[in-house]
Protein backbone atom coordinates (compact mmCIF):
# COMPACT_ATOMS: atom_id res chain seq x y z
CA UNK A 1 0.00 0.00 0.00
CA UNK A 2 1.38 3.53 -1.13
CA UNK A 3 1.98 6.02 1.57
CA UNK A 4 0.28 9.34 1.27
CA UNK A 5 3.82 10.49 0.69
CA UNK A 6 4.77 8.32 -2.72
CA UNK A 7 3.60 9.57 -6.43
CA UNK A 8 0.80 8.21 -7.74
CA UNK A 9 2.27 5.02 -10.14
CA UNK A 10 0.01 5.74 -12.81
CA UNK A 11 0.03 9.61 -13.03
CA UNK A 12 3.69 10.11 -11.53
CA UNK A 13 4.03 14.26 -12.29
CA UNK A 14 0.72 14.75 -10.11
CA UNK A 15 1.62 16.53 -6.88
CA UNK A 16 1.17 15.68 -3.51
CA UNK A 17 -2.63 17.47 -1.70
CA UNK A 18 -2.09 19.28 1.32
CA UNK A 19 -4.76 18.70 3.50
CA UNK A 20 -6.36 21.12 6.09
CA UNK A 21 -7.07 20.49 9.30
CA UNK A 22 -9.88 18.31 9.08
CA UNK A 23 -7.97 15.88 7.23
CA UNK A 24 -9.37 17.15 3.60
CA UNK A 25 -7.69 17.19 0.74
CA UNK A 26 -6.85 20.52 -0.33
CA UNK A 27 -5.28 20.63 -4.44
CA UNK A 28 -3.60 23.90 -6.49
CA UNK A 29 -4.83 21.15 -8.98
CA UNK A 30 -7.05 23.17 -11.74
CA UNK A 31 -10.83 21.87 -10.77
CA UNK A 32 -10.53 19.97 -14.39
CA UNK A 33 -7.47 18.15 -13.17
CA UNK A 34 -8.67 16.45 -10.02
CA UNK A 35 -11.95 14.81 -8.40
CA UNK A 36 -14.47 16.41 -7.11
CA UNK A 37 -16.36 15.37 -3.18
CA UNK A 38 -20.18 17.19 -3.53
CA UNK A 39 -21.14 16.23 0.07
CA UNK A 40 -25.05 15.65 0.32
CA UNK A 41 -25.21 19.16 2.82
CA UNK A 42 -23.55 21.04 0.89
CA UNK A 43 -25.50 21.11 -2.66
CA UNK A 44 -25.79 24.69 -4.27
CA UNK A 45 -29.73 25.41 -4.38
CA UNK A 46 -28.95 28.52 -6.46
CA UNK A 47 -30.35 26.99 -9.72
CA UNK A 48 -33.23 27.46 -11.87
CA UNK A 49 -36.41 26.80 -10.55
CA UNK A 50 -40.06 26.23 -11.14
CA UNK A 51 -42.81 26.30 -9.03
CA UNK A 52 -43.43 23.29 -7.21
CA UNK A 53 -39.86 22.12 -6.68
CA UNK A 54 -36.40 23.28 -4.80
CA UNK A 55 -33.75 21.88 -7.38
CA UNK A 56 -30.31 21.60 -6.04
CA UNK A 57 -26.80 21.40 -7.63
CA UNK A 58 -24.23 18.81 -7.09
CA UNK A 59 -22.41 18.44 -10.34
CA UNK A 60 -22.56 21.70 -12.40
CA UNK A 61 -19.90 24.74 -14.26
CA UNK A 62 -20.02 26.60 -11.75
CA UNK A 63 -19.30 23.69 -8.69
CA UNK A 64 -16.94 21.47 -10.27
CA UNK A 65 -16.36 23.15 -13.75
CA UNK A 66 -17.98 20.32 -15.58
CA UNK A 67 -18.42 21.50 -19.24
CA UNK A 68 -21.44 18.83 -20.34
CA UNK A 69 -23.04 17.59 -17.33
CA UNK A 70 -25.26 18.89 -14.97
CA UNK A 71 -25.97 16.66 -12.05
CA UNK A 72 -28.33 17.46 -8.86
CA UNK A 73 -31.25 16.33 -6.53
CA UNK A 74 -35.18 17.88 -7.06
CA UNK A 75 -37.52 17.87 -4.49
CA UNK A 76 -40.94 17.88 -4.46
CA UNK A 77 -43.23 18.67 -1.90
CA UNK A 78 -46.00 16.42 -0.74
CA UNK A 79 -49.37 17.21 -2.76
CA UNK A 80 -47.78 19.37 -5.08
CA UNK A 81 -46.78 19.55 -9.18
CA UNK A 82 -44.38 21.64 -11.15
CA UNK A 83 -45.23 24.21 -13.29
CA UNK A 84 -45.95 22.76 -17.03
CA UNK A 85 -42.05 22.86 -18.02
CA UNK A 86 -38.87 21.56 -20.65
CA UNK A 87 -34.88 21.54 -20.44
CA UNK A 88 -34.16 23.64 -24.50
CA UNK A 89 -31.76 21.21 -25.76
CA UNK A 90 -30.67 19.34 -22.92
CA UNK A 91 -31.15 15.45 -22.34
CA UNK A 92 -32.20 14.77 -18.80
CA UNK A 93 -32.36 11.37 -17.18
CA UNK A 94 -33.89 11.13 -13.60
CA UNK A 95 -33.72 8.25 -10.84
CA UNK A 96 -35.93 8.22 -8.56
CA UNK A 97 -35.14 7.74 -4.78
CA UNK A 98 -37.57 8.75 -2.44
CA UNK A 99 -41.58 8.67 -3.04
CA UNK A 100 -43.74 8.20 -6.52
CA UNK A 101 -43.55 10.89 -8.43
CA UNK A 102 -45.67 11.00 -11.65
CA UNK A 103 -44.74 12.56 -14.92
CA UNK A 104 -46.91 14.45 -17.30
CA UNK A 105 -46.95 14.98 -20.68
CA UNK A 106 -49.01 15.20 -23.92
CA UNK A 107 -48.73 12.27 -26.67
CA UNK A 108 -51.06 12.72 -29.96
CA UNK A 109 -49.64 9.70 -31.70
CA UNK A 110 -53.49 8.46 -31.43
CA UNK A 111 -54.81 11.77 -34.00
CA UNK A 112 -55.84 13.62 -30.79
CA UNK A 113 -53.78 15.23 -27.49
CA UNK A 114 -53.80 13.07 -24.94
CA UNK A 115 -52.32 13.62 -21.27
CA UNK A 116 -50.12 10.80 -20.57
CA UNK A 117 -49.08 10.35 -16.67
CA UNK A 118 -46.15 8.01 -15.50
CA UNK A 119 -46.23 6.72 -11.79
CA UNK A 120 -42.84 5.33 -10.37
CA UNK A 121 -41.61 4.33 -7.18
CA UNK A 122 -37.74 4.03 -5.71
CA UNK A 123 -35.24 2.81 -8.23
CA UNK A 124 -36.83 3.80 -11.14
CA UNK A 125 -35.26 6.09 -14.37
CA UNK A 126 -37.48 8.29 -16.41
CA UNK A 127 -35.82 9.62 -19.78
CA UNK A 128 -36.93 13.17 -20.97
CA UNK A 129 -35.84 14.20 -24.86
CA UNK A 130 -35.02 17.48 -25.35
CA UNK A 131 -37.55 20.41 -25.43
CA UNK A 132 -40.07 17.99 -24.68
CA UNK A 133 -42.75 20.01 -22.44
CA UNK A 134 -43.83 17.73 -18.89
CA UNK A 135 -44.56 18.34 -15.21
CA UNK A 136 -43.66 16.29 -12.46
CA UNK A 137 -46.39 15.57 -9.34
CA UNK A 138 -46.08 14.44 -6.26
CA UNK A 139 -49.50 12.73 -5.48
CA UNK A 140 -49.16 11.88 -1.64
CA UNK A 141 -50.29 13.92 0.65
CA UNK A 142 -47.87 13.12 3.58
CA UNK A 143 -44.52 12.22 1.58
CA UNK A 144 -41.85 14.23 -0.23
CA UNK A 145 -40.63 12.54 -2.95
CA UNK A 146 -36.99 13.01 -4.01
CA UNK A 147 -34.85 12.35 -7.54
CA UNK A 148 -31.44 12.32 -8.85
CA UNK A 149 -31.50 14.44 -11.89
CA UNK A 150 -28.60 14.28 -14.67
CA UNK A 151 -28.89 16.55 -17.95
CA UNK A 152 -26.37 16.77 -20.85
CA UNK A 153 -25.80 20.69 -20.45
CA UNK A 154 -23.10 22.10 -17.65
CA UNK A 155 -26.07 24.34 -16.25
CA UNK A 156 -29.63 22.91 -15.46
CA UNK A 157 -32.07 24.43 -18.07
CA UNK A 158 -35.73 25.60 -17.20
CA UNK A 159 -37.86 26.76 -19.14
CA UNK A 160 -41.60 27.33 -17.54
CA UNK A 161 -44.31 26.97 -19.76
CA UNK A 162 -47.83 28.32 -19.48
CA UNK A 163 -49.45 24.82 -20.76
CA UNK A 164 -48.11 21.18 -21.81
CA UNK A 165 -47.91 20.79 -26.02
CA UNK A 166 -46.75 18.35 -28.24
CA UNK A 167 -43.06 19.26 -29.10
CA UNK A 168 -43.64 19.80 -32.62
CA UNK A 169 -47.23 21.64 -32.19
CA UNK A 170 -46.60 24.15 -29.27
CA UNK A 171 -46.64 27.69 -29.61
CA UNK A 172 -43.60 28.41 -31.96
CA UNK A 173 -44.51 25.43 -34.24
CA UNK A 174 -45.05 26.23 -38.12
Amino acid sequence: MASHTEHDAFHPDLPDQDHDDDGTARSALPLRARLHHIRADALDGDTAQTGGMRRFAAISGSTVGSERIWMGQTHVAPDTASSNHHHGASETAIHVVKGHPEFVFLDDSSGTPEEIRIRTSPGDYIFVPPYVPHREENPSPDDEAVVVIARSTQEAIVVNLPELYVLGHGPDAS
